[in-house]
């Protein structure tokens, strides 16, 4: 029986298959402990999606090998995609695969299940990845050198998982993947819109959120995914959709499977469908063919969508990628770029928040706030802080109905009602 300390870095697919991990651990009979020089094991499930991230990853490595007086175990998509950049730091680990993470501690030990063997939580939210991998071939991303193309478990099996985290507590259920807007196509058919039918129908008060799915994918199923959401109240009514740029000669360039126009039209069948929702999309400046032009575009398509939720990333060349190839722009004109678009970002999110401010809401409390606050999520998962909630008697798990009565630009103020 070992003690294992395991550390989770990036997306919450990561988290996703951390959560796997330690499922397999605790049901060898293992157990967690906080402290990585108390553990007979260390994990660190690695991320790898800009180049700030890399040098992170190989610091905390470093770290824990000098922590950890035993095994040090590196799994995730910097460890898959990446290996040997931690043997060049000489860092003294296992280069393991997720899935074979739980055999090499257990050590082909029989399992001796514990009494705490339940579906690990997050707090009260619950991660299912419904698939792993994605069927681009984006030609800036080094993820899908880890991750590979979609392999898809079927409707009945991602299902039982549901159930087994509603079960176990969980009052969220955060559906996750490189790209849930693939699922199913390793089968040729769009089986997420027939999947959320069937979480949606288990008993039980709960929410469903629906991780990113890429354009290309969504396009092809957008009004009858639009239609789940609206025939559903489990659903948060929210998409993640990156479209990265606003230029289809850069969209060509980055090898993404989609165009401008397809995405607008899912921001289309989604706003004749929904009267209250959250569009998330993300935009990479700075990408080394983008001209003065491309930029504008994005910047063009941003006022046109308005997403309520939007991540602004600047160009990194990640190795062994084709866009690593390429002559890059210069530092300090990523950097206006990047200014530029999260300046007018600031001011998109800003006033789809300051338009809340009166209305009632009704929150799922998911997380931990600071001092006495909680943090919840309403119908279209915008966040909102509920100052003073635990005094008020409120907790983690509970609906509130709350008044917004302010606003810090990227997330809105409630007071219970």
């Amino acid at each position: 029986m070992a003690r294992y300390h395991i550390e989770t870095y990036g997306c919450t697919s990561n988290r996703g298959e951390s959560q796997a991990i330690e499922r397999a651990l605790r049901d060898g009979g293992h157990y967690p402990v906080p402290d990585p020089a108390r553990a007979d094991v260390a994990i660190l499930n690695t991320c790898t999606v800009v180049e700030k991230t890399e040098r992170n990853m190989l610091r905390r490595a470093e770290e824990l090998d000098d922590q950890t007086p035993a095994d040090l175990v590196i799994t995730g998509c910097m460890a898959l995609a990446q290996g040997e950049a931690f043997r060049e730091a000489g860092i003294d680990a296992e280069i393991l695969h997720w899935d074979d993470v739980p055999e090499y501690v257990r050590n082909g030990e029989c399992p001796t299940t514990t009494p705490d063997t339940d579906v690990l939580m997050d707090a009260v939210t619950g991660i299912l990845p419904i698939a792993r991998g994605c069927l681009s071939d984006c030609s800036y991303c080094i993820t899908k050198q880890a991750t590979g193309t979609i392999d898809s478990p079927s409707i009945a099996e991602n299902v039982e998982k549901a159930r087994r985290l509603l079960e176990a507590g969980a009052r969220e259920i955060r559906i996750t993947g490189q790209d849930t807007g693939v699922y199913g196509l390793d089968d040729g058919d769009h089986k997420l819109p027939k999947l959320l039918r069937r979480v949606c129908e288990l008993p039980g008060e709960f929410r469903v959120r629906v991780g990113m799915a890429n354009p290309k994918g969504v396009h092809g199923m957008r009004e009858e995914l639009a239609a789940v959401f609206a025939e559903h109240d489990e659903l948060y009514n929210f998409l993640h959709a990156p479209v990265q740029s606003g230029s289809d000669d850069v969209l060509d360039d980055m090898r993404r499977r989609h165009r401008t126009p397809q995405f607008v039209e899912i921001v289309d069948a989604f706003e004749d469908r929904l009267d209250y929702w959250t569009l998330a999309t993300d935009f990479i400046v700075g990408f080394p063919t983008e001209s003065d032009a491309d930029f504008r575009a994005s910047m063009d398509l941003l006022e046109r969508v308005e997403p309520e939720k939007l991540n602004v990333t600047r160009f990194s060349k990640r190795p062994g990628t084709d866009a690593a190839e390429m002559d890059g722009l210069g530092g300090t004109e990523k950097k206006e770029r990047s200014k530029a678009m999260t300046d007018l970002k600031m001011d998109v999110v800003g006033t789809a928040h300051e338009a809340m401010v009166g209305e009632r809401r009704c929150l799922l409390l998911v997380e931990d706030g600071t001092e006495d606050s909680l943090v919840g999520y309403d119908e279209a998962h915008r966040q909102v802080a509920v100052p003073g909630a635990e005094s008020m008697g409120l907790a983690l798990g509970e609906f509130v109905d709350v008044e917004i009565t302010g606003h810090n630009t990227v997330y809105a103020l409630g007071e219970p009602v």
